[in-house]
């Protein structure tokens, strides 16, 4: 695509973003200049005032609400020729269903994948001088932990932890077995853990969510991950920073490592030596989410549409 298709050179202009939807019914206020006050990004417009569509630069629409009926495209009203459609989700392909119909409709993806138009990851690493105040414990009272909500017997998390609990002890919180743990609880009841089990729901491609990001770095606990490739998560996470459940043949051998890494001190450190160099960043608050769309929005092409939605979700 040419140059002169994308933003570059259009004069920096106050981008306004209209949120159709709020995910999951859950509303921040957007009062006041948001992007520049909480995240020093200027020229952008929040807004979730639905009557302001006819002059919106963009509009972004969440997938789960239109799936569900609990919301719906504006196409009976006229829709301004230069305004883009931000198809939204943070979740995996198995959970975004009904996506044929939106054909023809939407110019940019919003996600967490790495190739989307507007990538949104759960977290990120960033460079960093040595945190001096952290410091490595192995004398923890726990072994492993996990903390899941939905559990479902045929998920590939499910059978590994089954097999795995035959071999070491798993402290299990969560829904699922009637432990859930509040936000206040969570981190802090991780933390006594030497390893975390951030096992994703699914295995798609760049779907790493706060289970690496929030239970396991925020808690300092070593994540065993199971989700994308191996070279996925290289490729986001900080180096020599987790371990990969299929770099092990059988649950016995990854078990047998664990109290490996548990039993001598100099293997359990070599796993926090990321903390020197590297820091991690979650992303929890929609605003700064729909704040990176200013970020971009000049280096986006300005003639996309997605003329097969599903066949981009579930590539």
């Amino acid at each position: 695509m040419s140059s002169d298709q994308y933003h570059r050179d259009v004069p920096l202009k106050n981008i306004s973003i209209l949120l159709w939807h709020w995910p999951f019914r859950r509303a921040y206020r957007l009062i006041g200049d948001k992007c520049l006050t909480m995240f020093n990004i200027s020229h952008c417009s929040l807004t979730d005032n639905t009557s302001t569509f006819s002059t919106a630069d963009v509009v972004v629409f969440h997938h789960q609400e239109l799936s569900r009926g609990l919301s719906s495209l504006p196409l009976h009203l006229a829709r301004p020729a230069s305004q883009h459609w931000v198809w939204l989700s943070m979740e995996p392909p198995v959970n975004n269903a009904n996506l044929s119909r939106f054909n023809g409709l939407f110019n940019w993806t919003m996600s967490y994948r790495r190739d989307a138009d507007i990538s949104i990851p759960y977290g990120k690493t960033i460079m960093t001088r040595d945190d001096p105040g952290f410091q490595a414990v192995s004398n923890r009272s726990c072994l492993v932990s996990w903390v899941v909500s939905k559990y479902r017997p045929q998920q590939a998390r499910a059978a590994i932890y089954e097999s795995l609990k035959k071999y070491i002890p798993i402290e299990v919180y969560g829904k699922w077995n009637r432990k859930p743990l509040s936000d206040k609880k969570l981190l802090p009841t991780i933390a006594k853990c030497l390893f975390y089990l951030s096992f994703e729901n699914s295995e798609a491609k760049d779907y790493i969510t706060e289970k690496l990001w929030r239970n396991a770095f925020q808690a300092g606990a070593i994540p065993v991950v199971l989700g994308p490739s191996r070279a996925t998560y290289e490729a986001v996470a900080p180096p020599h920073s987790f371990i990969h459940v299929t770099d092990f043949k059988h649950t016995a051998d990854l078990a047998a490592y664990l109290k490996h890494v548990s039993a001598d001190r100099q293997t359990y450190e070599m796993y926090f030596k990321w903390h020197r160099t590297h820091s991690i960043k979650t992303y929890t608050d929609w605003r700064e989410r729909l704040c990176q769309i200013c970020v971009k929005y000049h280096n986006l092409p300005v003639n996309k549409v997605y003329q097969d939605l599903e066949r981009w979700v579930n590539n």
